[in-house]
């Protein structure tokens, strides 16, 4: 019987350092286990810190939400002048001088409409508070409709006691709170005009930076395309800008039909809240209906019933058809973009959902179509 050859300590395998013990009971050793294990623990602790670092983003978006908002309003507004602005520059009018003047035409027109608006509002506001006076004598008089009304509800006793206890703070609380937002609005009013006038200037720049991330042999594709969703979005504003003119002439019209004063002032106010989507025509026609009580209430009723009528027929007839014409965008297309950019980021993504949904068609075409259609 021979015995086995001896060891010799060349022929000495290494001892295995993940099985340190015996198996267990399914066979795999134990310090294999130990090796899953801190594997499984690296595992948690990376998922768990981009959870972290993932819940910070979403905070972080949404403390500064608004301040995107208001970006992206700019960049929407920039894009939709620049073909004022390029046809300026094509008639060897150099780009800041082109800018410059777009700008002084807006300012023009926003003068026009306050030259209009002023005067009307302050005649209106001089009236109320000289009212004021002769309103206090009729409560004070019991043989007079506001004197009757006074005996019956004590309106006057009412709020001299709501005064008296901490009416005042809750004033001086409103007064600020008041202030507070026509601060913010003046603060994100020029936020949106220096973004805007930044981003008009130095637009062929951007464009140049950001498609500097394209591959060098696709780049020329990709200006083509850029710089036809430049120009539809350009179209949109003005499709944009003609609804808003046929809104302010219908309310022109119904006024000097049925008498409401102030006719010219009331149908540039319309127009301009017809830029804004969803709300604009709405509160518009708000207004309208309370000036036209003072023709009377029938025509106040009529002039409200008008704008709801307006209101369906601009945005299930004329909105989709302009929209159709002016950016080739199906009229359902119109309809549901409006509905869910507003339900996302409210007016202004009502504005913007119509180009965004351009932009998004004319890549399908260009890079998901074209293959699927050539495969």
């Amino acid at each position: 019987m021979t015995s086995p050859p001896p060891e010799r300590d060349g022929d000495h395998e290494p001892a295995d350092v993940t099985s340190g013990g015996p198996a267990d009971p399914g066979g795999r050793p134990r310090g294999t286990r130990i090796a899953f294990g801190r594997s499984w623990i690296s595992s948690g602790f990376g998922l768990g810190l981009g959870a972290t670092l993932a819940w910070l983003t979403v905070q972080t978006v949404l403390e500064v939400g608004s301040l995107l908002t208001l970006l992206l309003l700019a960049v929407f507004i920039a894009l939709a002048l620049e073909p004022v602005v390029a046809w300026l520059t094509r008639h060897r009018l150099r780009r800041g001088w082109a800018v410059l003047v777009v700008l002084l035409v807006l300012l023009a027109l926003f003068a026009g409409f306050l030259a209009l608006v002023v005067p009307p509002v302050a005649d209106e506001v001089n009236a109320l508070i000289k009212a004021v006076p002769d309103w206090l004598k009729q409560l004070r008089n019991h043989d007079s409709a506001l004197g009757r009304f006074e005996d019956r509800f004590h309106v006057l006793q009412k709020a001299k006691d709501q005064f008296s206890n901490g009416g005042a703070a809750g004033l001086a609380g409103g007064l600020l709170g008041a202030g507070r937002v026509v601060v913010g609005a003046v603060t994100s009013a020029a936020v949106v005009i220096v973004v805007t006038v930044y981003v008009m200037a130095f637009l062929p720049s951007l464009k140049r930076f950001f498609l500097r991330f394209v591959a060098a042999h696709k780049r020329p594709h990709a200006r083509d395309v850029t710089d036809e969703i430049l120009i539809r979005v350009g179209r949109y504003m003005l499709g944009n800008v003609l609804t808003s003119v046929i809104a302010g002439l219908a309310t022109f019209i119904w006024c000097v039909v049925t008498g409401v004063p102030y006719p010219a002032a009331l149908g540039v106010f319309i127009a301009l809240m017809d830029l804004i989507p969803i709300v604009g025509t709405t509160i518009g026609g708000l207004v309208v209906s309370l000036v036209a009580l003072s023709v009377s209430f029938p025509v106040a009723l009529a002039t409200a019933g008008f704008y709801v009528a307006f209101r369906v027929a601009e945005d299930y007839l004329i909105v989709p058809r302009v929209m159709k014409f002016a950016v080739d965008v199906h009229p359902l297309v119109t309809v549901v973009g409006v509905l869910l950019g507003g339900a996302l980021l409210g007016i202004v993504g009502a504005l913007v959902a119509i180009p965004v949904a351009v932009a998004i068609g004319l890549i399908l075409d260009e890079h998901v179509f074209a293959r699927t259609d050539a495969s």
